[in-house]
C-alpha cells in the first residue's frame, strides 16, 4: 500500500448503465457482468491495481487530494465486453470548460487537468489488467469458424 495515497473505495457499478453512452467506449454485447466485476474489485483487484498504479503514477499528493475531493474514483465504471473478450472501462475526467465551471479551487492550470485525466485513464487500464490477469476466467462465447485461413 502506498504511504503517499490513501486507498479510495472501489466504485459501485451501475448494472443498468449502457457503456455505449460513453463517448470513449463502443461495446458490442449486452451482458456487462458488472456484479461480478464489482465483487472482484471488493475482493482485492481494486487495491492491487491501486498499489501498482501508485508505484509509477506522475500524480503528486496535491493533485491526488483534488481527485479525492471531487470523488472521481467513485465515478469509474468497469464492464465486460464480450465481443472483444475483455474488460472495458470508463475513466472519469475533468471537462474542457473546467475554468468556467470553477470545479475546484486548487485547479489552476491545464497541466493539472491533463495530469488528472491521463493518470485516471492509466489507473483504469491498470484495474482492467489486474482483473483480466488475476480474477477473470470466463470463457468467451465466440467460436471461430473452422475454415479460417492459416497464416
Amino acid at each position: 500500500m502506498s504511504d503517499t495515497f490513501a486507498l479510495p473505495d472501489p466504485p459501485d457499478l451501475e448494472t443498468a448503465l449502457d457503456p455505449d453512452a460513453y463517448e470513449d467506449a463502443t461495446v458490442m454485447g449486452e451482458e456487462y457482468r458488472r456484479d461480478e466485476l464489482e465483487s472482484f474489485l471488493v475482493e482485492g483487484a481494486w487495491e492491487r491495481a491501486f498499489d501498482r498504479w501508485t508505484q509509477d503514477t506522475s500524480m503528486d499528493e496535491e493533485t491526488f487530494e483534488i481527485v479525492t475531493d471531487l470523488e472521481l474514483f467513485a465515478e469509474f465504471d468497469f464492464f465486460w465486453d464480450s465481443f472483444a473478450d475483455r474488460v472495458g472501462y470508463h475513466a472519469p475526467g475533468l471537462p474542457e470548460d473546467w475554468r468556467e465551471r470553477e470545479i475546484h479551487p486548487a485547479i489552476d492550470s491545464w497541466e493539472t487537468v491533463s495530469t488528472i485525466n491521463a493518470t485516471l485513464t492509466e489507473f483504469g487500464q491498470e484495474v482492467c489488467d489486474v482483473l483480466e490477469a488475476e480474477y477473470i476466467d470466463w470463457e468467451s462465447d465466440y467460436e471461430p469458424p473452422d475454415d479460417l485461413p492459416e497464416f
